[in-house]
């Protein structure tokens, strides 16, 4: 048994989609896989989404189907983050995407990162996995099986999406946007937020195999097209401050090392291509919104002078 779990105090908060098809499967593993972490760990659910009420009824956690949407329906972080530090029972919180299976690695790194500062932000990297069936959970090894098929099969995210953050109680308060959960850039404030208070971040990507399992966006209409060209996700970038003021994993001010140690991370000169990055993640939603309609529009106005001066293109035959 880790030996630190007589210390952790935990509530865990997320919101789900609709538990049905594969959606209902990973997310029960997720949601069964934080309640075993250790018998204090409490669970909130945060929405009214089909078949929340009856999972949490089901696996003892706690359902609060009232919560802040934005026009588009996605649930707004600053009102379940408000209510979930209102609502803890203990002082330290994590929001976790509800498709996380987290082992108890994540307690262990959790542990030092508490008992060092009385204010951190605690975030690391995932593991993308395809996981299709329920995990069974009554065998013994589940943790050990689940955790070689993710690093034998599965490949390790990225550092500009966050899927989880533990912070203690009171971190993030009443200056809290009403970024949408699910739509992009939301989790980039949660860690700029914390840099601006000067508190530490925490990376540890190193010593916790967060396991994400992969699945489809069909919660949406138009799938991961319809998220990436939103309202909310337009509006989340506005309110996170632009491309200028994202923040991800490769902002963390410390790291968890192989041996276990939180260390200050080194500040390294970035690359062209890692100053980049989360501008070309960004490039395609300027373009459809602002570079695309100001040069047709810049068209439509000079299309008398062009064709006076014979400057309009020749249409081919």
């Amino acid at each position: 048994m880790n030996r630190f779990n007589k210390f952790i105090m935990l509530t865990i908060f997320t919101t789900a989609k609709p538990f049905t098809g594969h959606t209902a499967v990973i997310q029960r593993n997720a949601l069964k896989s934080w309640k075993l972490l250790h018998p204090e760990v409490e669970v909130i659910v945060f929405g009214d989404d089909e078949g929340s009420a009856a999972v949490c009824k089901e696996l003892g956690l706690r359902h609060e189907p009232h919560v802040g949407r934005t026009a588009g329906g996605a649930i707004r972080l600053d009102n379940m983050f408000a209510k979930a530090q209102v609502l803890a029972r203990h002082d330290v919180l994590c929001y976790v995407n509800c498709d996380i299976i987290l082992l108890q690695d994540f307690l262990n790194a959790l542990e030092p990162v508490r008992e060092r500062w009385a204010q951190f932000l605690m975030i690391g990297r995932r593991w993308d996995t395809d996981i299709r069936e329920s995990i069974d959970f009554r065998s013994p090894g589940w943790q050990d099986e689940t955790r070689q098929k993710a690093l034998s099969s599965g490949r390790r995210h990225d550092v500009l999406t966050i899927d989880y953050f533990a912070f203690r109680r009171g971190l993030y308060g009443p200056q809290t946007p009403p970024l949408a959960i699910g739509r992009f850039w939301w989790d980039h404030w949660l860690v700029r937020r914390a840099l601006d208070l000067r508190v530490p971040v925490v990376d540890v990507s190193r010593g916790v195999v967060a396991i994400h399992q992969n699945h489809n966006f069909a919660h949406h209409p138009q799938g991961w097209k319809g998220l990436w060209d939103s309202e909310d996700a337009r509006r989340n970038l506005e309110l996170a401050g632009g491309p200028g003021r994202l923040a991800t994993i490769e902002k963390a001010t410390h790291r968890l090392t192989r041996k276990g140690r939180i260390v200050r991370r080194l500040i390294r000169l970035r690359t062209y291509n890692r100053r980049m990055t989360v501008w070309l993640k960004t490039k395609r939603m300027l373009a459809y919104n602002i570079a695309l309609p100001s040069w047709h529009f810049l068209l439509d106005v000079t299309r008398p002078v062009r064709s006076v001066l014979g400057l309009r293109s020749k249409r081919r035959p």
